[in-house]
């Protein structure tokens, strides 16, 4: 019984002292109000380039998981060359591949819009893709780009300087528009006329395994057979994509820097010491019979305040200008697209991990920064203090 009593009485002591400490904000609501808005706009710049890494990557990732398992390229003279026919029937019969085949895209510089497209014939698995020769599908970003819609023709000046005239047979959905908004997908024929390859020769093959735990062993033995090949698994291109937005995230933070010296002028601010005003508060209050521990703990509550409110509004307004607006403030940056930026809208995805590190080194720092000045002040005699 007693110790329910004593709970209570120390909730309504907390409750009190928040009660009071709302006033005393309400008294200082110009300089609270400042701090706030800075505080909040930290909040918000670093929570929305977490926010936008974490679901690009996980776009990535998602988008990435019909990709084959080992992709296979020439390496001459350390650049990337053309496989010929021989190369898809030395590793295609190793043991634990489920299919091999040739793979036929390229680059493509469009000098009328000054981008650069990926020209590319559908894989024999994809039949809703299956292109007739004089057939196109354009990516998103492409048909935007030139202005086309399904059914419209689309001319396009081959390196040989002979024009190659297509009708657009449909438009990628923009859902895929983060890999796809810059392809232009032709037929077979189109393309060796196109590029003027030979019928024996492609881009790279690509090798689907029954075994994903058996993907190493087939590389080992595919390079035994091809020693001039270089070999990239799936798991390597989505490590080379966390990398690349990883980068990508560390280059916009260091550009947010500005940000964060302004936050960190602020908590220097408030641990430098107090103002008059407060100082003649906490005055007051201990002539009048408080504790060191109250004063303490109001001081506590009113940084509890404006940096849980701070994060609270930085961190919704991160998660609607990410997933609602599309990021439209970083797209430029963390995409990296030079023309062809895709249209696409990111699936909600926050990792509770990232929120932890973004609340540790945004509320305690502020918190804990109001503690050194307000136990100075709440020890010292209260006729000095008010002096």
């Amino acid at each position: 019984m007693t110790a329910v009593t004593a709970r209570g009485s120390y909730m309504r002591r907390q409750l009190y002292l928040m009660d009071f400490t709302l006033s005393s904000m309400r008294r200082r609501w110009a300089r609270n109000l400042i701090l706030l808005l800075v505080y909040v706009l930290v909040v918000f710049l670093l929570a929305s380039v977490m926010f936008f890494s974490n679901a690009i990557r996980n776009e990535a990732a998602l988008l990435l998981k019909a990709a084959p398992e080992i992709t296979v390229q020439r390496l001459k003279m350390g650049r990337h060359d053309l496989v010929p026919l021989s190369y898809l029937e030395a590793i295609g019969k190793i043991r634990g591949v489920r299919k091999a085949e040739g793979r036929l895209w390229g680059y493509f510089y469009d000098r009328s819009s000054r981008a650069n497209y990926t020209l590319m014939v559908p894989g024999a698995d994809k039949a809703g893709l299956a292109l007739e020769k004089g057939q196109t599908i354009l990516g998103e970003g492409v048909a935007r780009l030139r202005r086309v819609e399904k059914g419209r023709i689309l001319t396009l000046p081959s390196p040989t300087g002979r024009p190659m005239v297509l009708r657009i047979k449909d438009i990628l959905s923009s859902e895929s528009a983060l890999v796809s908004s810059d392809l232009v997908l032709v037929s077979e024929e189109d393309f060796r006329r196109f590029f003027e390859l030979e019928p024996d020769v492609y881009t790279d093959l690509v090798l689907h395994v029954r075994n994903e735990r058996e993907v190493a062993t087939i590389v080992g033995k595919a390079s035994y057979r091809l020693p001039d090949a270089r070999f990239v698994t799936r798991n390597d291109i989505l490590r080379t994509y966390a990398s690349i937005f990883s980068w990508r995230e560390g280059i916009m933070l260091a550009l947010l820097g500005g940000a964060l010296l302004a936050f960190a002028i602020f908590v220097f601010d408030k641990a430098s010491g107090l103002s008059a005003e407060e100082k003649r508060e906490i005055g007051i209050l201990k002539a009048v019979g408080w504790e060191t521990g109250d004063v303490m703990a109001m001081k506590i509550w009113e940084g509890a305040f404006v940096s849980l409110t701070a994060f609270m509004m930085g961190t919704i307004a991160a998660y609607f200008h990410v997933f609602f607006l599309n990021a439209n403030l970083l797209q430029p940056i963390l995409q990296g697209w030079g023309v062809l930026y895709p249209k696409f809208s990111l699936m909600p995805s926050v990792d509770g991990l990232q929120l932890v590190t973004l609340a540790t080194f945004t509320i305690v720092p502020f918190t804990a920064a109001t503690l050194i000045p307000i136990w100075r002040a709440a020890i010292t005699d209260p006729e000095q203090v008010m002096r």
